[in-house]
């Protein structure tokens, strides 16, 4: 197997979830499958609460803004006012959900409620978050060289937490030293990374972003991080070009630190 050299200059490394650290198929049949299967009970059971009024309050303020750019969504808008049946409002919350999610669409709205939706899952032990076995022993060697490990992903920061938290490894949350998610920006944004290297308190030379997708790839590198792309079971193949262009690895082990002790 190959080695791929760390930047020398790197002192935090940035990591991408779905695909990187977590197998694609985890998202696909495990994650997603159980937000159809549960989402209208789930409304239904907490509709009066506030963390569920707040969800669907996001959600409404998505629908407005994707009215304003012409996007297709579905006819109906949620609302939630006294005035409405709280069937049909829930119904057309639920053709919202699925609408997003069938568009595989990234709106902090629809991240937040899966994240409040899943946690009931993992803490009662429904759901393990799966992570590859070169993550964790990967993650400890760098951290004991001295970087600093992050997480970018377009799902919560609670969901983030949550799959680290109660993994197939355990509760492994301390190998993080901080969490990113839309709501710094959307990972195909440049700015999004210039946010995170200000946030981090680095220079964005100094980070190494690990992801699986080019476009993601591609932002992160013209925000002046280095970059590698990670090559897993499942995820969606590079052009000829992108393979040539990027730094590629199949597994963690792979990378090698350089000029450090």
């Amino acid at each position: 197997m190959a080695t791929v050299s760390i930047p020398a200059c790197t002192t935090a490394l940035l990591l991408d979830i779905e695909g990187t650290t977590t197998p694609i198929t985890f998202v696909k049949d495990i994650l997603f499958p159980y937000i159809i299967e549960h989402l209208e009970d789930h409304l239904s059971t907490h509709w009066e609460e506030d963390e569920c009024k707040q969800d669907v309050h996001l959600l409404k303020k998505q629908i407005e803004e994707d009215m304003r750019q012409n996007r297709a969504c579905p006819v109906h808008t949620v609302d939630q006012t006294v005035h409405t049946d709280e069937e049909k409002a829930i119904r057309e919350v639920v053709e919202n959900v699925m609408w997003q999610m069938a568009a595989d669409r990234k709106s902090t709205a629809l991240k937040q409620l899966q994240g409040h939706m899943w946690r009931a899952a993992y803490t009662s032990g429904r759901i393990k978050g799966e992570i590859y076995p070169d993550v964790v022993p990967s993650i400890k060697t760098w951290r004991e060289r001295g970087l600093k490990v992050y997480i970018y992903s377009s799902g919560s920061v609670e969901a983030q937490k949550l799959l680290f938290g109660y993994s197939v490894e355990g509760d492994v949350l301390d190998l993080f030293d901080g969490h990113f998610d839309t709501t710094i920006g959307a990972k195909v944004d440049t700015k999004s990374y210039e946010r995170i290297a200000e946030r981090i308190g680095c220079q964005p030379e100094e980070i190494t972003f690990l992801t699986d997708v080019s476009r993601e790839a591609k932002a992160a590198e013209e925000a002046g991080l280095n970059v590698l792309v990670v090559v897993r079971p499942g995820n969606m193949e590079l052009t000829d070009e992108e393979s040539a262009h990027y730094n590629l690895i199949t597994s963690f082990s792979q990378l090698q630190l350089t000029g450090r002790a």
